[in-house]
């Protein structure tokens, strides 16, 4: 029931701490394949001085991850569908460990950015199956699941800055070994807890997260979030440039981000959707963290600071809602439907690192913020235009005014 809190025992029948051995295996692992894409944040100019490289050469570490991820986003309901969840979970680590340990050892940008792709192919086979596995063996329901699958988001995003910010004051190579060491022990979890999943009754072709497109709603979801990840990702992968601080200092900003996102993702975004809606939450959301990056663009060197840590609070509510949204609004089968949409979202993901440096480079530092707030808006203006088609999901969490005994119920 949607309107139920995740947190509460007695709504859910077991609560959201409460889950099986296989669940925390795979959330923690989760905690560690998140951690991979904030870890980077800290050492962006600690890389590209270490291997002579201009600020939109490093940049390309996001983008050949992500341009990977999403094409492999077509691929991972294919594999999964024929040699399991766990398998398809193990393969994906396995990736990460060797890729990570290989981006420690390079030589140059190149062979970085080279590695940064392996890594992402890894990264993307274990996310999406990640959170199928979770919403399928997680106690208390899709709602609780969702949001732990966010509680590990948010952990490893912010932990990710952290991490990189220790190991790389030394070197910039230390956080990519540390996170090979940390994605072993994870697969060592779930290779020790998680039985293999039940395979679906009809196996995934590599068309059918493109196919769920022609919904409507899920089409409409990709779309706004295709541009929220923009704007997210001129956040995580120029902001440091801009900053330019030291690892440990860029590490305690991008650790504050990440807290926020954690806090607003898992604790304020389902409270919110309670009472206004989830439409009406993530359109507010999308129009402040354009704001927000407006006066990051245009503010002070402190309020720049400041501008970075809140976006994490904005960020981490459009991530809860994206989600929910993602898997609700279709009646594709949910890893299909999350293909699909990630698919679509994490090519802006790729674009956005390596278009806000060149943005930069043909006009002021101040443009490539700007160009992301209107992303943003952007991504508001489909929830908005698409709002019936987006009506499933939004009346499971659509507040209804009428009154019991004086009481507001809310639409189940």
């Amino acid at each position: 029931m949607r309107g139920e809190d995740p947190f509460d025992e007695g709504a859910t029948g077991a609560g959201l701490l409460r889950q099986p051995k296989a669940v925390w295996a795979t959330a923690g692992a989760s905690v560690v394949a998140f951690m991979g894409i904030g870890l980077v944040d800290p050492i962006l100019p600690s890389i590209a001085k270490g291997l002579e490289a201009s600020p939109s050469q490093v940049s390309l570490l996001f983008t050949s991850y992500f341009l990977i991820t999403a094409f492999a986003m077509l691929v991972t309901g294919f594999v999964s569908s024929r040699i399991g969840g766990r398998r398809t979970l193990l393969a994906g680590l396995a990736l990460v460990v060797v890729f990570a340990a290989l981006s420690g050892t390079s030589s140059s940008v190149g062979e970085l950015v080279g590695f940064r792709a392996g890594w992402g192919l890894g990264n993307a086979l274990f996310v999406s199956t990640a959170l199928a596995v979770i919403v399928g063996a997680a106690a208390g329901g899709s709602a609780a699941a969702i949001l732990l699958y966010e509680s590990a988001l948010g952990l490893g995003m912010a932990c990710g800055p952290l991490l990189g910010a220790l190991l790389g004051d030394a070197s910039w190579r230390y956080p990519f070994f540390g996170t090979a060491a940390l994605m072993a022990i994870g697969l060592l979890c779930i290779a020790a807890f998680l039985k293999e999943q039940p395979k679906p009754a009809r196996k995934t072709s590599l068309l059918d997260p493109v196919k769920a497109l022609g919904h409507g709603g899920l089409a409409s979801v990709a779309a706004s979030a295709f541009f929220y990840n923009y704007a997210f990702f001129t956040v995580l992968a120029f902001t440091p440039f801009v900053l330019d601080m030291t690892p440990y200092k860029s590490g305690a900003v991008f650790f504050g981000w990440g807290l926020l996102l954690a806090v607003f993702s898992v604790l304020v975004a389902p409270r919110l959707q309670r009472r206004f809606g989830s439409l009406r939450v993530l359109g507010a959301s999308l129009v402040l963290l354009a704001a927000d990056l407006l006066v990051l663009g245009y503010g002070s060197h402190t309020t720049a600071i400041v501008a970075t840590v809140v976006s994490g609070a904005f960020i981490g509510m459009n991530n809860t809602v994206y989600t929910e949204l993602a898997l609700g609004v279709s009646d594709a089968p949910r890893p299909v439907a999350s293909a699909g949409y990630n698919f679509v979202r994490w090519f802006a993901a790729a674009a956005a690192p390596f278009l806000a440096p060149k943005i930069e480079e043909w006009t002021d530092v101040h443009v490539p913020f700007v160009v992301a707030a209107l992303a943003a808006v952007a991504g508001a203006v489909v929830v908005g235009v698409r709002r019936t088609a987006l009506t499933h999901e939004a009346e499971e969490l659509e507040p209804v005014h009428a009154r019991e005994d004086g009481v507001a119920v809310f639409a189940d």
